[in-house]
């Protein structure tokens, strides 16, 4: 049976066919009315909702915005920034000491960078740069597209920012990656953009930039990366810096060349695109490989760093350290660095013969595997000891036998090659002086080589060259020799006694040793270098050169007990001496009586009138060098002898200037009359002395005529060896022999010489005699060596005798005649001999405080 068909009507048909469907009605009038209403209501709901949205983005941009910029530094004073800048020191041939600094920096105003290299910058790092107002959309919508498409992969994406943004996150808002950051780097640019020019904030950008290396800007980069100026790069090398901003450490040309040369050659590309330059000088710049030539550090002085490091604190005190090492200062000194390398040597060499004579042997550096496959490897791991000199080398004993000893060593025959082993015979004849030292006393010389090495020390050694026949001296072929540090230390000033100019400092043995300053931050007893200052008063109040003086036992009633000081050598008093006698002979005992009668508050006044000691105890111990002083107190005071009685303040630095070549700063405090005027017709220029005179000139220089003497037949013959000139000056020696002194001058030279330990301990030593540890014997061949080093190729010059002055011919006690320099009226005013301790008066209270440890007796 079939199913009937459901029609449309409802209703049942049968086998009749349908009738047809009415012809469809047309939709009403109000249904249109509804679809277009509908329509209109979701526009309206679409706009209002956007609106809505637009005004929240609004409101939260503007709520950002004012968030941001309502602590935005300060932006104004970018205008009259000044990039930090190194500060040179100089020596007074103007070659380059030291360079202070906390950046390598060299600044470059805009109009000295090269076009090419802005350009090269401007192409690589924001292409819009002349056209935008700090921020660059375009730019922006770039970065956008592509952190899109690089959604996902794990690379970073570049930001957008300008060389306005740039400046603004290095000077003013930091690097800290958040969205506020960005914001305010953003608001800061534009308002940078509006307080200065594009070429200001260039020139600070190419300034300040970080460019790897160590090189802060354009200038030091481009010396750092191919050791040139910014004007003698080509268009390939400009290319390359302006690659580094992105990620300098990325780029080094010389452990990444592949990935320098093809970002050089994008930013070439760049350059090219913006119309720069032509395609086909793109094209010649990119077949260019990257040689990268890094720069040697300016050739400097190699000595005086005691000498600098005194310049760098002194400019630290007057000028502060940022501006001493961020300003920029150029600064000229005193060194003369032919000098001070000569005082360096003369120091060294005195340090070495005392530490063969008495220090002994104290051991091997380290002690490692002699065989032929394990020295090498563990030699290579030894520490090269602080204060090594450079001409030594760590060496170690292979073998050993009775007369030598097979050392090897690591030689670098040039800096840039690797070290290459080498061998040589130590033999006995070298190792002689290295005797031990068993309870403070030295034993006896090494009678084979075991007394001294055994297989696996490692020593120090020098190669000492071959040195020819001279006379009867016979020809001594190279040979290998023993080295090793003294302990005992030093210090060495020479200076112009006219102005004061410190033309050499040595304050030890190495800086690399030790930073201390023994020059100037040592404070030492100067024993009997201290009596021309006892002296010297004595002379001022009339009393004649030739005045007898006794020389007798002393004994003073002190808190600590009685006091007997005696002569060096406890030698027996010499009776009635002059005055002259005494001196050359650094009597003690006439030191005392002499300034017992003059006052001790008169030799602490003249003490602090020469800045030796300035605020001296009155204690009568003080004046055989009790109290304290520098080596350099101790050369300026000498100095006002050698000039005739005038101050003398010691000056390392001659001239300061700033970054912009003015004058800061200037020791010489003298003024000169027509020094501007010039020509011939204005005559010669005369120079205002404003020295303060603190000495009688006549008494000055009867106290360089007795410290001549000194030189001549006293204490300190040894200092004016072979020099052929007037040499005047005192020998010091303090009690116990624990400091040894030299303090000498010339009319135009004083050198002060100082050996020690920095621990005062005794220099003296069980089995050698104690004649060999005072300052005649110690520091006179250094002040030797030091002044013929200084006064080479200049003529003799006789020490000036002021108006006034009578020289009358005295025979001295051994029947020699000599000139002798008398105040007028006084050549025949010696008195006759008095004891100012024979009636006991004062001397109770010229001995209180006195205390039997201090004193420089000798």
């Amino acid at each position: 049976m079939e199913i009937p068909e459901l029609r449309a009507e409802g209703r049942m048909v049968g086998d009749r066919p349908a009738a047809p469907p009415p012809p469809p009605e047309k939709p009403p009038r109000r249904r249109r009315r509804w679809f277009v209403g509908t329509i209109g209501l979701l526009l309206k709901t679409i706009l209002i909702v956007a609106l809505a949205g637009g005004l929240a983005a609004g409101g939260a941009a503007w709520a950002l915005y004012s968030k941001a910029s309502a602590d935005l530094p300060d932006y104004r004073w970018l205008a009259d920034y000044q990039p930090p800048q190194m500060s040179r020191i100089y020596a007074a041939d103007s070659r380059l000491m030291a360079e202070l600094a906390q950046e390598r920096r060299v600044f470059v105003p805009i109009e000295a960078i090269p076009d090419r290299v802005q350009q090269a910058f401007v192409a690589a790092e924001d292409q819009r740069f002349w056209s935008h107002h700090g921020v660059d959309p375009i730019g922006i919508l770039r970065t956008v597209i592509t952190h899109a498409e690089q959604f996902g992969r794990g690379r970073r994406i570049g930001g957008a920012s300008t060389i306005t943004q740039q400046v603004a996150k290095n000077m003013l808002v930091g690097a800290d990656r958040t969205i506020m950051r960005k914001v305010r780097e953003a608001i800061l640019a534009m308002r940078i953009e509006q307080a200065m020019p594009k070429a200001r904030i260039l020139e600070i950008y190419l300034n300040e930039i970080y460019l790897g290396q160590q090189a802060y800007g354009v200038a030091a980069a481009a010396q750092n990366y191919f050791n040139k100026s910014l004007d003698d790069l080509t268009l390939a090398e400009s290319a390359f810096l302006a690659v580094l901003p992105k990620a300098p450490n990325n780029y080094n040309p010389i452990r990444h060349p592949e990935a320098a040369r093809a970002r050089r050659d994008w930013v070439l590309d760049r350059m090219a695109e913006d119309g720069y330059i032509r395609p086909e000088e793109a094209a010649a710049a990119k077949a260019e490989p990257i040689i990268p030539r890094p720069t040697r550090r300016p050739d400097m002085v190699a000595v005086g760093q005691h000498f600098t490091e005194e310049v760098r604190r002194e400019l630290v005190a007057r000028f502060g350290a940022d501006q001493t090492t961020m300003g920029g200062l150029v600064v000229r000194t005193s060194l003369d660095p032919t000098l001070q390398a000569e005082a360096e040597k003369a120091l060294r060499r005195g340090l070495m013969e005392f530490d063969r004579r008495r220090g002994g042997w104290r051991g091997p550096v380290a002690r490692i595997a002699a065989s032929a496959t394990e020295w090498l490897p563990a030699l290579q791991g030894v520490q090269r000891p602080p204060g090594m000199l450079p001409e030594w080398r760590l060496a170690v004993a292979l073998e050993v036998t009775d007369r030598q000893a097979r050392m090897a060593w690591l030689e670098r025959p040039d800096p840039r090659s690797a070290a290459q082993p080498r061998t040589a015979a130590l033999a006995l004849e070298e190792v002689t002086w290295a005797r031990p030292v068993r309870d403070g006393r030295l034993g006896p010389a090494p009678r084979r080589m075991q007394d001294v090495l055994a297989p696996g020390d490692v020593v120090m050694v020098e190669m000492l060259p071959a040195v020819p026949a001279q006379g009867r001296t016979p020809a001594r072929p190279e040979r290998l020799t023993l080295r090793q540090m003294p302990e005992v230390e030093g210090a060495v000033v020479a200076l112009d006694p006219n102005n004061g100019r410190v033309m050499a400092m040595v304050g030890g043995w190495s800086f690399e040793r030790s930073w201390f300053n023994r020059a100037t931050q040592a404070m030492r007893q100067p024993g009997s270098s201290f009596k021309p200052f006892v002296y010297l008063p004595a002379l001022e109040a009339g009393i004649p050169p030739n005045q007898l003086l006794l020389d007798a036992p002393v004994e003073l009633m002190t808190p600590q007990g009685l006091w007997r000081p005696g002569n060096y050598g406890g030698g027996a008093p010499k009776g009635w001496v002059t005055m002259r006698t005494a001196m050359e002979q650094s009597l003690n005992l006439v030191t005392i009586r002499l300034a017992q009668q003059v006052g001790i508050g008169a030799v602490a006044d003249t003490a602090a009138r020469f800045g030796v000691i300035p605020n001296m105890p009155r204690f009568l111990a003080m004046a055989l060098g009790a109290g304290e002083t520098t080596v350099l107190r101790q050369a300026a005071a000498y100095a006002s002898f050698a000039n005739g009685g005038k101050q003398v303040a010691p000056t390392l630095i001659d001239t300061v200037q700033d970054r912009h070549g003015r004058l800061v700063w200037r020791t010489d405090v003298r003024q000169c009359a027509g020094c501007e005027s010039g020509g011939p017709e204005s005559g010669p220029p005369e120079l205002t002395e404003e020295r303060r005179q603190i000495a009688d000139p006549i008494a000055t220089f009867q106290m360089v005529s007795l410290l001549q003497g000194v030189v001549q037949r006293g204490t300190g013959t040894r200092a004016g060896e072979g020099l052929g000139r007037p040499v005047a000056g005192k020998t010091g020696t303090t009690d116990d022999y624990k400091d040894a002194w030299f303090v000498g001058f010339t009319p135009d030279l004083v050198v002060a010489v100082w050996i020690g330990y920095d621990e005062p301990r005794t220099m003296s030593i069980a089995g050698v005699p104690d004649a060999d540890v005072t300052g005649g014997r110690l520091a006179t061949p250094i002040f030797r060596d030091v002044a013929a080093a200084a006064l080479q190729g200049s003529p003799p010059v006789p020490f000036r005798a002021p108006p006034g002055v009578a020289l009358a011919r005295i025979q001295l006690e051994n029947g020699q005649t000599i000139l002798e320099a008398f105040r007028p009226g006084t050549e025949n005013a010696a008195r006759p001999p008095a004891d100012p301790f024979a009636t006991g008066s004062g001397v109770a209270g010229a001995a209180a405080g006195l205390d039997s440890g201090l004193g420089g007796l000798y």
